[in-house]
């Protein structure tokens, strides 16, 4: 599965929207060598992108508006997802995730 998710604004967009149980893979590698090691593959900027949807999907964790799971495909090779959970009734998706910035 190709990630759907491109930057940081991508992945508060996606989970503003999912629905319960919905998910979305955010990253292919190994996150720990692939945001910022010298052994990653990806450029700075990549980097730095990487580490901001990573960022954003823990945040969006600590908010209780996702699970992250992870899947092991191989050697140093895993893909990481989110599922969507229910809809917390205020305030809105967006403010929390604002304030938890």
């Amino acid at each position: 599965m190709a990630s759907q998710i491109r930057d940081d604004i991508g992945f508060y967009a996606w989970v503003s929207l999912a629905d319960a149980g919905a998910s979305v893979s955010y990253h292919r590698g190994f996150l720990a060598v692939d945001t910022g090691s010298l052994m990653s593959r990806l450029t700075l900027s990549q980097q730095a992108t990487l580490r901001g949807i990573a960022d954003a999907a823990w945040r969006a964790s600590e908010q209780q508006l996702v699970h992250l799971v992870q899947e092991r495909l191989g050697p140093d090779l895993f893909e990481y997802r989110a599922i969507a959970r229910p809809k917390p009734p205020t305030p809105s998706i967006p403010e929390r995730l604002i304030a938890a910035h």
